[in-house]
């Protein structure tokens, strides 16, 4: 008798663990955060006040992770939170227009999915339960085009340093320059349009090759990031060149520098923070019970030496 009341007490407790097992371990919620690449500076501006905006919250963690701009190994990542069963997921996309199968894996889990600063869905409506802070990227590329089409009093050549080509952000920042030069400043010749993958070795590389291609013809350069509008400023300087107006957008803090003494015509700042927090915010109204707007646009602005101050 004594064994039977053992061997089930036994099975009661084996039976207690399991169900246990499948409990949250806490009260609280957990985000899962698939950054495209922990080496983007930028990105990692994004991230840093994404995590921050639950630091004075209880009951929220977030977890990390670096795609390392692999998009298989960041459809991986997602897949693991969600077994690891976390509450939301934010994602900046790798590539934006392979984002299907992270979106069916959260709609399967029901669980909210909010892409930041990249947009996967471009003008298109986004699914339900899904969610993009960020901002309207063409602006960027309008702003900067604007600015360089007065620099070179509406005359010239220009390179258009681009980002990577399956992100919509260099698509539209590049379609934003080439809009302004059709609509406005029809004396003004792009010269070159080649891509640098966001990269500032990559942009002073082809810096380089178009100073030899295209020598004094060569006004005015456009990249889509600060990263390679700084590496196009080393590749200026070690060529002597002063006269070629450049310009980037992010306003990362050596762009700032790079404004501030000259180096750096203009750049255009995409609210790191405001993205970041944007889209937690959006998480914890959702998971609050609240309503959120689907898409949530953060304005672009230009800064130039004249109001740089405005911006440190």
């Amino acid at each position: 008798m004594r064994r039977v009341l053992l061997v089930l007490l036994l099975t009661g407790l084996i039976i207690s663990a399991v169900f246990a097992g499948g409990e949250k371990e806490s009260e609280g919620f957990k985000i899962g955060y698939v950054c495209n690449s922990f080496n983007d500076t930028f990105q990692t501006y994004v991230m840093d006040a994404s995590e921050g905006y639950f630091a004075d919250k209880d009951g929220y963690t977030m977890v990390l992770q670096d795609a390392q701009e692999d998009v298989i190994r960041q459809q991986d990542l997602v897949n693991t939170f969600i077994a690891q069963g976390v509450d939301a997921l934010i994602v900046v996309p790798v590539d934006t227009s392979a984002m299907d199968p992270i979106v069916r894996a959260a709609e399967e889990a029901g669980i909210p999915l909010c892409f930041v600063n990249r947009n996967p869905y471009g003008e298109k409506s986004l699914p339900k339960n899904v969610y993009y802070v960020g901002s309207q990227e063409i602006i960027a590329g309008q702003q900067q085009m604007n600015s360089m089409g007065e620099l070179l009093g509406g005359k010239g050549g220009v390179g258009i340093l681009m980002g990577k080509l399956d992100n919509e952000g260099a698509l539209k920042r590049t379609e934003g320059n080439e809009s302004v030069i059709s609509d406005k400043y029809p004396g003004i010749t792009i010269l070159a349009k080649e891509t640098g993958n966001w990269q500032r070795d990559q942009g002073m590389t082809l810096t380089e090759n178009w100073l030899t291609a295209y020598g004094t013809k060569l006004n005015g350069i456009l990249a889509n990031n600060d990263e390679m509008a700084l590496g196009a400023v080393e590749a200026l300087k070690a060529a002597g060149r002063e006269d070629v107006y450049v310009m980037g957008v992010d306003a990362i803090p050596d762009a700032k520098v790079a404004v501030g003494n000259g180096s750096l015509a203009a750049t255009v700042l995409q609210d790191a923070v405001g993205q970041g927090a944007g889209a937690s915010d959006v998480i914890y109204k959702v998971l609050n019970g609240d309503s959120a707007d689907s898409v949530t646009m953060i304005p672009f602005v230009l800064i130039t030496k004249e109001n740089l101050a405005d911006f440190q």
